[in-house]
């Protein structure tokens, strides 16, 4: 007798199931804003317990009003998490392992785009540290109470830039040739390896692990490269005319851009699917770099070795974790 295809839960970009989050308890980081807020509210009207891990506490309390405006009653918690800082990604892991008894959903989505030549508290380029390292050690630190949660999901927030990206390990910081937009794809080229190979090693232990890209949100995301005050005159001006009609006309909401995120986090059919890259909820073909099983298990190699590396002195760090 053949098996019946499983009903998709979502239809044109929009998440439809009714999958119930009661009694698990879910982590989203960047909650406190944009597609993170949204992704936490729906989870929470979904009946779990969550936990918004946010660089600013006073937005996060912020956010966390908002939200019990709209579900009385809700299970949240807001802690402290600054992804430029490993020192903070280990106290806030330490916490959570502590005082969490399970973790169902693991909801990677706070980021960096487009900012200056900027560097995180171990000297790592801003947004390669914040968007890959940070989350690939919070990712490893919590990773036994996720087996034990099981089955449970990791989501990791990529974007369709990640075609752009290239894995240069001889260069990954771009000390001498930094730009804005080069290293932003590099950070999502490795959002997408670090997926697959972490599904590669999670495999038969219950816990799956996808990546998407969210859509082109409007949202605080896009400040630096709204600013444009680190880019050449010309392409500066540029930007001014040319953001705020790409806002007008393809931007989407935080709420649409939320839904891949919350599909990948709820959806019966994909339980058992892990590895894979969504848009729009609906699987997409990888373009053939980010398919690279070499350059994913370096990757790998290599995150594991730069998440050893001890603060910069605070005399050289004028340049450190300004965002």
């Amino acid at each position: 007798m053949a098996t019946a295809t499983p009903k998709s839960s979502a239809v044109k970009g929009w998440v439809k199931c009714d999958v119930k989050l009661d009694g698990k308890t879910a982590l989203v980081t960047g909650a406190n804003q944009g597609v993170g807020y949204e992704t936490s509210l729906e989870f929470v009207r979904r009946g779990a317990r969550v936990v918004m891990a946010c660089r600013n506490l006073e937005k996060g309390e912020e956010a966390k009003a908002n939200i019990l405006k709209e579900v009385d009653g809700a299970d949240i918690v807001v802690c402290k998490l600054d992804l430029a800082s490993l020192e903070s990604v280990r106290e806030f892991a330490q916490k959570f392992n502590e005082t969490e008894s399970r973790l169902d959903i693991l909801v990677n989505n706070a980021g960096v785009m487009g900012c200056p030549q900027w560097k995180t508290k171990e000297g790592f380029e801003m947004q390669f540290g914040t968007n890959h390292i940070g989350h690939f050690l919070l990712t490893n630190l919590l990773l036994d109470l996720i087996k034990k949660s099981a089955p449970s999901r990791i989501v990791i927030v990529s974007s369709f830039v990640y075609k752009y990206g290239q894995m240069d390990f001889d260069n990954l910081m771009h000390e001498k040739d930094y730009s804005p937009n080069k290293c932003y794809y590099a950070s999502k080229l490795a959002n997408v390896l670090h997926c697959r190979e972490l599904a590669k090693r999670l495999e038969g232990t219950g816990v799956i692990c996808n990546c998407l890209h969210p859509g082109a949100v409007k949202s605080s995301l896009a400040n630096h490269a709204k600013d444009g005050g680190h880019l050449p005159f010309i392409q500066r001006i540029l930007v001014k005319v040319i953001m705020p009609i790409a806002e007008a006309t393809v931007y989407i909401s935080p709420q649409q851009g939320a839904q891949t995120s919350i599909y990948c986090s709820v959806a019966p059919e994909l339980e058992g699917v892990s590895g894979k890259y969504f848009n729009k909820c609906e699987e997409e073909t990888l373009a053939s770099h980010a398919l690279s099983d070499c350059d994913a298990k370096k990757l790998w190699e290599v995150s594991e070795e730069l998440c050893k590396a001890q603060p910069v002195p605070e005399e050289n760090q004028s340049t450190s974790a300004k965002e």
